[in-house]
């Protein structure tokens, strides 16, 4: 019968079968994380709205037309988080986290709301990985977070990945770079999609972005800034770039690499997948030396990343299968025994299931087949049992007594 309630548009549900994949992204990513020091963080899902329109920046997609914004029964503003790194440096802020050795290094995983058209790995409720090392502007630090999520990915078996990379150069290299841009694109104005032309002023980096065919053959003869580093931001970039040299990544310069978010600067990267078409992006990010202190930090530097977890796993191709469980026990009678003998071999750490719908002997053994059992232990009258080997077809008679240290349990 069909549900007369769906979940919202854009959203979707992680269903038991989908767990192992799911889960399979979060172990990589955790494992990567601790073995580089990065302790795990976790923000509110809802933010005061004022945090993104002041880190993220006004003009950008994000705050203009993509964020789920209401007031509360106070009056106050919030919103869902649309990113991470906005939320993590306004706990580094709020709870004094500079006073700590420097760099903190953090990491978070969970769901992110944007609300933008739904398509093949882009959803309005999205779940994303990410890190964030705040408070060293080392080219060190740009190297060990783009290792760690190239790491990740190849964790995962993702090996037709590319990295672009590029630089934004500091604050004021942009900001003179930006008129630059402003005064080009305003020389070709007419041939510029509209949307482009209403945000020359406010954010005309972005016009790199554009699907406009008319604006994309424009931007071929754009200035770009990493033609324009100079000085400490040439010497940062060239640092990064060797050490992933010397690392082995392999990379490619992108100058049209701007990212949507108003706070990046110098170094920017992401990581791209042709098997997802036109939407190709799996994770990316980069250099952020002036969030902290805009929010109300101290001057510091930072970097971060972060990847969709739905973009992953379509890269990823081939997903792992719930992990099957070590015995499934049928009774053809003694029901309550079977009850207790399942009861304490997951006390002993065993995986372990039975029939709780009062299916026949033959039913019962269906049922174990289909939950993908290594072992069916079958309880026979007068107290003895045999257990089967699911996939060779082969049994013997065991002691349910014994059967803890016979599968291996504590």
């Amino acid at each position: 019968m069909a549900s007369r309630h769906q979940a919202p548009k854009g959203t979707f549900d992680v269903l038991p079968g989908d767990e192992a994949a799911h889960a399979a992204v979060a172990a990589a990513a955790a494992a990567r994380f601790a073995a580089a020091g990065y302790g795990r963080i976790e923000t509110p899902i809802f933010e005061d709205t004022g945090l993104f329109a002041r880190g993220v920046g006004e003009a950008t997609d994000i705050v203009r037309k993509e964020m789920f914004t209401f007031e509360d029964r106070g009056g106050r503003s919030v919103t869902l988080r649309p990113e991470g790194t906005a939320p993590v440096c306004r706990a580094y802020v709020e709870h004094g986290m500079h006073r700590l050795p420097q760099p903190v290094k953090l990491s978070y995983s969970g769901p992110f709301f944007r609300y933008e058209r739904p398509q093949e790995g882009r959803f309005r409720q999205f779940h994303q990985i990410g890190a964030e090392a705040i408070g060293s502007g080392s080219p060190l630090v740009d190297a060990e977070l783009i290792l760690l999520l190239a790491g990740t990915l190849a964790d995962l078996g993702i090996d037709d990945v590319e990295l672009r990379l590029s630089s934004l150069g500091s604050p004021a290299a942009r900001a003179r770079y930006r008129d630059e841009l402003r005064e080009f694109l305003r020389s070709r104005e007419d041939e510029l999609a509209p949307g482009v032309r209403d945000r020359i002023d406010a954010n005309p980096m972005r016009a790199f972005d554009s699907d406009d065919a008319a604006t994309r053959a424009v931007m071929k003869s754009a200035p770009r800034m990493l033609d324009r580093l100079d000085g400490e931001d040439a010497k940062h970039f060239a640092a990064v770039r060797e050490l992933l040299d010397d690392a082995g990544l392999a990379y490619r310069l992108d100058g049209t690499l701007v990212r949507g978010l108003d706070y990046y600067n110098r170094t920017v990267f992401e990581f791209t997948c042709d098997r997802l078409g036109a939407q190709s992006g799996v994770g990316g990010g980069g250099r952020y030396d002036g969030l902290v202190e805009l929010l109300g930090g101290p001057p510091t530097p930072a970097i971060g990343w972060a990847a969709g977890v739905e973009r992953i796993l379509l890269a990823m191709g081939a997903t792992p299968e719930p992990e099957p469980i070590a015995v499934f026990v049928v009774a053809a009678e003694d029901r309550e025994r079977a009850f207790a003998l399942v009861r304490r071999l997951r006390e002993a750490g065993i995986a372990a299931d039975l029939d709780l719908a009062g299916r026949s002997f033959k039913g019962q053994m269906k049922q174990a087949d289909r939950s993908r059992a290594r072992h069916a232990l079958i309880l026979e009258p007068g107290g003895t049992a045999m257990l089967r080997d699911m996939t060779s077809g082969e049994q013997r008679e065991v002691d349910p007594a014994e059967l803890v240290s016979e599968l291996g349990g504590r």
